[in-house]
């Protein structure tokens, strides 16, 4: 097993406000809903990694503003699902599976919706681009081209690459220091990642798509907004081309 997951200070240098804007109060009048919603996707994520211990429920049901019997239905929902599973006794908690359940085909409603989800992804994150740049301290740039080197080493392991594409995107909106953008740029990727495990990954797009990325850090390090966007939409509009000829 993984060590716990909390909310150290050691975590938030390598995970900045992912997990705050994770844990924070639930606004929704659904609250069952947006809980299993938030958790579902950071473990689709991988931002919640397999074998990760979950806090304690009081911790929990505090951080996230519910109470616990909202928690409750959405980790049993999860763990009937195969998102989690629960080990009682001393040394026992809610953890992450190590093996999450295969997805089934996707539904024609679900691909109709495709374009719409490209779409807010590319409103999101052009504004992230621009704000980044204004505002990314050396410490940010340094930890997104740490992440870039970590995909340079995933190209024939998309799992490993995936995971690491997208702390790199929500590392870029931590940059803006803007709480709302990390949580917006949190949800434009969940929304993304079925989309994504529909189509091939050969290493030599990997490689290219990397390569934009770190044309983005070097704008990001030059302060260049400008540039930044352009990238940023070519890195976008990539994605969607391949969607495009691919989905089914």
């Amino acid at each position: 097993m993984k060590s716990d997951f909390a909310l150290r200070s050691s975590q938030a240098r390598t995970s900045g406000d992912v997990t705050s804007s994770l844990f924070a109060p639930v606004q929704s009048t659904t609250a069952f809903e947006e809980t299993l919603e938030r958790l579902g996707t950071a473990i689709k994520l991988g931002l919640l990694e397999p074998g990760t211990r979950l806090p304690a429920e009081r911790e929990l049901c505090e951080q996230l503003g519910i109470a616990r019997s909202t928690l409750r239905q959405a980790l049993t929902a999860l763990v009937q699902s195969g998102h989690l599973h629960a080990i009682r006794g001393r040394g026992g908690g809610t953890f992450v599976a190590d093996k999450l359940p295969v997805a089934g085909p996707p539904s024609a409603e679900f691909l109709a919706t495709w374009r719409d989800r490209c779409d807010t992804r590319l409103a999101v994150e052009l504004g992230v681009a621009v704000l980044a740049c204004e505002r990314a301290v050396p410490e940010a740039v340094r930890r997104l081209d740490a992440l870039v080197a970590e995909m340079a080493d995933s190209l024939d392991d998309f799992a490993a690459y995936r995971r690491a594409d997208v702390h790199f995107h929500i590392a870029l909106a931590e940059a803006t220091g803007s709480a709302a953008l990390v949580t917006a740029a949190t949800e434009a990727q969940g929304a993304m990642t079925d989309l994504i495990s529909q189509i091939a990954h050969p290493p030599e797009v990997l490689a290219w798509s990397n390569a934009q990325h770190a044309r983005l850090v070097d704008c990001l390090d030059r302060h260049d907004g400008e540039l930044a966007m352009r990238i940023m939409a070519d890195h976008l509009r990539g994605t969607e081309h391949v969607l495009a000829g691919l989905l089914p």
